[in-house]
């Protein structure tokens, strides 16, 4: 079915992608004239989840393309920019701290370089305004929906030389085709969607990232062939909620057809998705997932509290029992899967029968791993205006504890594969021992081998010889 607004969209995100690279070449134009040709370099620091990570690649092949090239200290960049997290309130503070740190450099030593901060913390107009009266040093500010403008507010900086701030609250404008620097060139994380329309009552996101926005499955898979050819071997999709992917396009599609159609483009030997929603995961994406080797056999799916009273005041959509069938499904479906989880300690009202409903969920599913987080309270969410807030005394006990148990079960369950020859995605020169390689399994677990760099970014099988509780130690086999 031929969609126009769907394709009009898609126009108007092809012509802005060409106004941004006419920026891109503006900026650089004026920079070569500006530095008689010396390269101005840059720093990003980035904090926070795996689309931050992505969303840092795209802002730096920007740079790149209008000819900075990465600087490695932070105080010693023309351009410093912070790409920032607000889903915890101590993301912030360390924002807060650098820009304390960069504040002398900036004023005493180089009154030239250009400060930047992006992201979701931007989003908040009260962070944007204290920054603006704490640190008026910033030069520019931007949030999360209008990142592929960043050459477009340099320029404009640059030209007259005032703070620019440019924050939008909401946008349907998805642009994808600028410039990124891969991290690895054998892999890359690839968006699928934007936004979330959960509304966990813990949870900020939504505020920050707007609503849910999936991209065309068409644009996602000529992204990837794109990819393949320019020899990555794994992929990671991203989204907020992947599961939920496809449900606002105006012919909808599931994230289960999306990953069949991925699974078939060469090249690309691995898929990795994050993050899934247990309200939103389907039979059907577990049949694909079973049927196919290239999807890595990993399964991150947040469980948050293991009580139902607290799932429901979180405005999570399921249950525990719902959550411990899920969990089942994928291990009948797939014995070797390694399922890894996020859960929140000290949630309004939270009691120790509460708790224990966690303990308990943690206990029967046995995860590889799993965040534990003490709640933090997120002005602007519903939870943070909800009675009986648990005390500090009280919830750090109870962290210790689920810490402890998921720390224990991870290492016995990170043991079961001694023995075994498993194919490992070479990622690194090990940074203790230079005689070693680093790399990892399908299931997420790292891999230190003899090895040298010429293995960087190869499949290769190795003998896992010993469990080191979360790694293993290997031979080549």
């Amino acid at each position: 079915m031929f969609c126009w607004k769907e394709k009009m969209a898609e126009l108007k995100n092809i012509e802005e992608a060409a106004r941004q690279r006419n920026y891109i070449e503006k900026l650089k134009k004026y920079l070569e004239e500006k530095t008689q040709g010396q390269p101005r370099t840059y720093y990003i620091e980035t904090l926070g989840c795996q689309m931050n990570a992505k969303d840092s690649e795209k802002l730096a092949g920007i740079l790149k393309e209008a000819g900075y090239r990465e600087g490695q200290k932070e105080e010693e960049a023309d351009l410093v920019l912070y790409n920032t997290c607000t889903v915890r309130e101590n993301a912030n503070q360390k924002i807060y701290g650098h820009l304390g740190q960069i504040k002398k450099t900036k004023l005493q030593r180089n009154q030239d370089m250009t400060v930047v901060v992006c992201g979701c913390m931007m989003q908040e107009p009260d962070e944007v305004a204290y920054i603006r009266t704490t640190y008026p040093f910033v030069d520019i500010i931007f949030g999360t929906h209008n990142i592929f403008k960043l050459a477009e507010l340099l320029y404009r900086h640059e030209m007259t030389k005032d703070t620019v701030i440019d924050v939008w609250e909401g946008t349907d404008e998805i642009v994808e085709d600028l410039p990124a620097v891969r991290k690895y060139p054998f892999k890359s994380g690839v968006n699928i969607m934007y936004g979330c329309n959960n509304f966990c009552s813990y949870c900020i996101v939504p505020y920050v990232r707007g609503r849910e926005r999936s991209r065309l499955k068409e644009d996602i898979l000529k992204e990837i062939q794109a990819l393949s050819e320019d020899g990555v071997k794994e992929v990671m999709l991203l989204g907020q909620n992947v599961n939920s992917y496809g449900k606002t396009l105006e012919t909808p599609v599931s994230f289960a057809e999306l990953l069949r159609d991925v699974t078939k483009i060469e090249g690309i030997e691995r898929i990795r998705f994050m993050t899934s929603h247990p309200k939103d995961l389907s039979d059907e994406l577990i049949e694909v997932m079973a049927s196919s080797e290239k999807i890595c056999r990993h399964f991150h799916l947040p469980l948050q509290s293991g009580s139902d009273r607290i799932l429901k005041l979180m405005n999570r959509h399921y249950t525990k029992e719902h959550y411990l069938e899920l969990t089942e499904k994928l291990r009948k479906a797939m014995p070797d899967i390694s399922l890894t989880t996020d859960i929140i300690v000290g949630f309004p009202q939270e009691t120790e029968e509460d708790f224990e409903d966690t303990m308990d969920v943690v206990r029967q599913v046995r995860f590889d791993s799993a965040f534990t987080f003490i709640y933090s309270k997120r002005t602007g969410t519903p939870a943070a205006r909800m009675p009986d807030q648990v005390p500090e005394d009280v919830v750090k006990p109870r962290f210790d504890r689920l810490l402890k148990e998921v720390q224990d079960i991870g290492k016995e369950m990170s043991g079961r594969d001694v023995g075994k020859v498993l194919p490992v995605l070479v990622e690194e020169v090990n940074q203790q021992d230079k005689t070693m390689v680093s790399g990892r399994l399908t299931n997420n677990t790292m891999v230190h081998f003899k090895g040298t760099e010429e293995l960087i970014g190869r499949i290769v099988d190795v003998r896992l010889t010993d469990s080191k509780g979360f790694y293993y130690l290997g031979e080549k086999a």
